[in-house]
């Protein structure tokens, strides 16, 4: 027994001796202007193969002999490929330079199919804002920040409490998916004021998928989809930062934000903090003592974890606690109901998210499990103060204060399966399922204004990503939904081609989509109007709008050793049945009503048009300009007496943006930014004392241009870097001239940009 052992351990020496001899090494450094650079991804995608560069920028691979394609990449760098031939025994030394990725052109997405995915290898367009792009544009908030897009729109919607909504190729904010961290549980409720309580030192990344290719999202996701991803932890990092704002010289906004990032020696654990405190005093336009910008008081913060308890596991944690306080009408030191006319919200607002993923098979499956949820709680006051007895003693004695608690929760599963070898090439089949709670109470007594709903949708999804040749991908399709206030299944296909031909890729996507019949966000505001308030109630015999959309699209982009240049042209059709509009129902004794309806349909298209350039990291320009059109298929009522009208309202035909930036070096910062908002059709209440009749107009367009520069100056012992920066937004003061005025005036009636002209300077204290 112990010879025929001794035999077999001679005999698996040899073997593994053999097996090394076949096998040969590939060693190097990757360096990015003369340092090293630690956790770049070196691997061979044909072998399995890869590895991590430690601190000195070194990686080493022990590959099986013959010829493979060798990838470097990193996030905010340029992807290298290049081909090698490995011989046995014998080591290959190889050293790679970073270039910055400035554009994101080979950045990792996953919002467009689900999957992990770079950029120019996907069927769908994903566009990026980065935390850089929010730094350099001065974003406060996501609100600010999704501006800077191409063919989304962020609007303000009430001259009191400064709601704002997103438009993406030109429907409104319910026709839009808002995503943490991938998970849709950014409620209606919070969609009213969410966009401006999410800080944007709390966001690493914005991934932006628009029209129907994000059919895999269920409802509201006709026109787009937008993926708040919250900062990941990396390595060790911080930086805590005070910014002043002077609004027009008329009021005050301070701003105080701070992140951490710790990750252990081991890379398998990690942890990243924000916290932001801001604290903004009212802003009066026209002097009438009412504000245009409420006050704002807004704490956050929050944490993000990771932790791999092996090599194939990754836990994820995501929590975040918002806390806001907002105030807006007459500028008096009074509780709000007995200022003449005011608005006044408290919001208590919880997310928090898990996810688990693991990788088996060698790492040709993955399975990944999540939940995601968030809880909302509200404290809120609209109201108008009567003019006279008996109405103002009842008013007094029954002011119309509210609560809100809102709950959303979600969970779901996916499987992901690689596919070497699908018929001609290869793919990623992936399919899921998830179920999606939502619940709403939202009571005025005083206005018997209640809205108690619960909303729950069951989905299910399968997708083929499939790469038939290395330069054409066929990404197919279907969801299938079955929500609670939807008798049928929804079944939801989508389609995408992109060919890729040198260094420009074709596009061409189909989808449907829909909407349930159940409050939207704008559903949920309380507009001042003609001396009431307006409110929004659902029509009883209310069901699903439909949509089918289509885009086609041409990307270029042309890189050189010095600079990269590209644009992009697209093309969007969105033909919606039994389209939702605001009817009106008249007065009752608290003010104007509406009713949402369906209507016959309605048709969105356009073009949007985008152009971006880099020198050197030196020198940088990305601009995006839309040209659409939205009109219902048969004229609708937007105020009772007045002309029906075919156009939507608060809807630009053309509208755009472009930055700007220059970075001689890692210590100076000079940018520039521009938004561009064309003229719209808007429904204008009588009431205010300037104000007599009913009417629509037509607005003026607007051109904001603001500027920023930054210096930063290192104390290389310390590893610190201390950034003094300062600026002016919306320096032309190209803002709106004719608000109305005093207590009964028509708060929707706002337009144009958010801000007049604003100075800002500020001092931030960084890691190196």
């Amino acid at each position: 027994m112990l010879s025929r052992f001794l035999f077999c351990v001679l005999i698996s020496v040899c073997c593994c001796g053999l097996q090394a001899q076949n096998k040969g090494r590939v060693k190097g450094m990757v360096v990015y202007e003369g340092q090293p650079v630690e956790f770049v991804n070196v691997y061979l995608p044909d072998d399995n193969v890869g590895a991590v560069t430690d601190n000195s920028g070194a990686f080493d691979l022990l590959v099986n002999e013959g010829e493979y394609t060798l990838v470097v990449s990193s996030i905010g760098f340029r992807t290298i490929e290049r081909t090698i031939k490995i011989e046995p025994n014998k080591v290959l030394d190889l050293n790679f330079t970073l270039k910055e990725d400035a554009l994101g052109l080979d950045q990792i997405v996953v919002t467009g199919t689900r999957t992990a995915k770079r950029r120019t290898d996907a069927a769908v367009i994903v566009n990026l804002i980065g935390s850089e792009t929010l730094n350099n544009v001065q974003a406060c908030n996501l609100s600010e920040g999704l501006r800077f897009q191409p063919g989304l729109r962020v609007e303000t919607d009430c001259q009191t409490c400064n709601y704002t909504q997103l438009r993406m190729n030109g429907l409104a904010g319910g026709y839009s998916q808002i995503l943490i961290n991938g998970r849709p549980i950014f409620s209606p409720l919070t969609g009213l004021y969410g966009l401006e309580q999410i800080p944007a030192n709390m966001i690493e990344r914005i991934e932006v998928v628009r029209g129907g290719g994000s059919a895999l999202y269920g409802s509201s996701a006709i026109g787009g989809t937008v993926n708040v991803i919250t900062k990941i932890p990396k390595n060790d990092a911080y930086d805590i930062g005070y910014t002043y704002q002077n609004i027009k010289g008329n009021a005050d906004d301070h701003i105080l934000s701070g992140n951490a990032t710790v990750v252990n020696e081991n890379r398998n654990a990690g942890a990243t903090f924000f916290v932001n405190k801001r604290d903004r005093d009212t802003y009066d336009h026209n002097g009438d003592n009412f504000s245009e910008l409420p006050e704002l008081k807004n704490n956050s913060f929050g944490a993000n974890f990771f932790y791999m308890p092996g090599e194939d596991q990754k836990i994820e944690m995501s929590l975040s606690s918002i806390n806001e306080y907002r105030y807006g009408g007459e500028m008096v030191d009074k509780p709000a109901h007995l200022a003449q006319q005011s608005e006044e919200r408290t919001h208590n607002v919880l997310i928090g998210s898990v996810d688990y993923q693991i990788n088996f098979n060698e790492d040709k499956n993955s399975l990944i499990a999540y939940f995601g949820t968030q809880r909302t709680d509200r404290d809120h006051y609209t109201g108008i103060m009567p003019d006279q007895d008996p109405e103002l003693s009842e008013f007094i004695a029954n002011p119309p204060y509210g609560t809100s608690v809102v709950s959303t929760y979600q969970g779901g599963l996916q499987f992901n399966q690689k596919l070497e070898k699908f018929l001609e090439g290869s793919s990623v089949l992936t399919i899921g399922s998830e179920y999606v709670y939502d619940d709403v109470l939202d009571i005025i007594d005083a206005y018997n204004y209640k809205i108690d709903q619960t909303t729950k949708n069951f989905g299910a999804f399968v997708q083929n990503d499939w790469d038939i040749t290395p330069s054409l991908n066929f990404l197919t399709g279907v969801r299938a939904d079955k929500h609670n206030f939807v008798d049928e299944v929804i079944l939801s296909p989508r389609v995408s081609l992109m060919y890729k031909w040198k260094e420009t890729q074709f596009r061409a996507s189909w989808g449907t989509g829909f909407r349930a019949p159940q409050a939207f966000d704008t559903d949920l505001h309380i507009a001042f109007a003609g001396g009431g308030v307006s409110r929004v109630s659902l029509s009883e015999d209310l069901k699903q709008e439909r949509s089918n959309s289509f885009s086609a699209s041409v990307n270029y982009d042309k890189a050189t050793e010095h600079y990269i240049a590209g644009f992009t042209l697209e093309g969007f059709y969105t033909k919606l049945d039994d389209a939702f509009y605001l009817f009106p129902l008249g007065e009752d004794e608290f003010g104007e009503r509406f009713e949402k309806r369906n209507g016959s349909g309605a048709t969105v298209k356009g073009i949007t048009v985008e152009a971006r350039a880099n020198y050197d990291g030196i020198l940088q320009f990305e601009s995006g300009f839309t040209l659409q059109s939205s009109l219902f298929d048969d004229a609708v009522a937007n105020i009772e007496g007045l002309e029906a009208k075919r156009e939507f309202l608060r809807t630009p035909d053309n509208y755009g943006y472009a930055t700007l930036t220059y970075t001689p070096n890692k210590k100076l910062n000079i940018s520039a930014n521009l938004v561009y908002t064309g003229a719209m059709d808007i429904a204008h209440f009588a009431g205010a004392p300037e104000q007599t009749r009913d009417e629509y107009i037509s607005s003026p367009s607007f051109t904001e241009l603001s500027l920023k520069a930054g210096y930063t100056f290192q104390i290389e012992k310390l590893n610190t870097g201390i950034e003094v920066f300062g600026g002016v937004k919306n320096i032309t003061d190209s803002y709106q001239s004719d608000f109305d005025t005093g207590k009964n005036r028509d708060s929707n009636y706002v337009y144009g940009p958010g801000l007049p002209r604003t100075i800002f300077a500020g001092l931030k204290i960084k890691s190196l």
